[in-house]
């Protein structure tokens, strides 16, 4: 885990005081596919986690694991585009872009936004999200050759969020790299490789595999059961 930023973390949690965590752990199936050892080693009581793995066929059996996890160490856990599951596990919800997937509308629990413009910056305003995750803030390994906005482009855009509402960075983020962008903006970061880093596996990291395993078809079997193809 990124030392430097787990230092960062400390300061801006100092410095903003409002009751929202400034870390935040966001999954990623393909980066991190089993996320609770990351979880775990989080800081106790001072930051979130975002649960993704949308197309993981275990989603849901990961997410009860994290909710666990997550009230055990005083964690904050949001399900990102999902307000049924949100709502199973007692979690806040995470939108896209401040949009809401349904009509669903949870009468508890924080939300928040990922945004690439001002436009979505606005309607995560409008949706209700407290916090608002402005990205890529930096060249990230998750959109290899996608653009970044850099600490300029980044801070212009932070200024333009209608208050109170809070905006993170996201994206490249690293203890080096959050240093560029202005304190007193920047309420808050989300990561993913900053933190995973040297995190050893959960004990539940083995039973997670299987289950997913499991969940796969048999290649065989589904070869088996094709049927030939028409002649033309």
């Amino acid at each position: 885990m990124d030392r430097a930023l787990l230092a960062w973390e400390r300061a801006a949690s100092a410095r903003h005081r409002g009751g929202l965590p400034t870390l935040w752990l966001f999954t990623d199936l393909a980066r991190l596919a089993d996320p609770r050892g990351a979880v775990a080693a989080l800081p106790r009581g001072r930051a979130g986690v975002v649960l993704r793995h949308d197309t993981d066929p275990t989603r849901a059996t990961l997410g009860h694991d994290l909710a666990a996890l997550c009230r055990a160490r005083r964690l904050v856990l949001l399900v990102a585009g999902d307000t049924r599951l949100a709502m199973a596990l007692g979690a806040g919800v995470h939108l896209r872009g401040g949009r809401w997937p349904d009509k669903r509308r949870p009468r508890r629990g924080l939300v928040t936004s990922s945004a690439h413009g001002v436009a979505e910056l606005r309607r995560a305003w409008r949706a209700g999200a407290g916090l608002v995750f402005l990205s890529p803030a930096f060249p990230t390994a998750s959109h290899p050759g996608a653009p970044a906005l850099g600490p300029l482009r980044w801070a212009a855009r932070a200024r333009q969020v209608p208050m109170p509402v809070r905006v993170a960075a996201l994206g490249g983020v690293s203890g080096t790299t959050v240093r560029r962008l202005p304190p007193r903006l920047c309420h808050g970061v989300g990561a993913i490789g900053a933190l995973a880093q040297g995190v050893m596996p959960h004990p539940a990291a083995a039973a997670a595999r299987g289950a997913l395993a499991a969940a796969r078809p048999d290649p065989a079997s589904i070869a088996a059961t094709k049927s030939p193809r028409p002649r033309r």
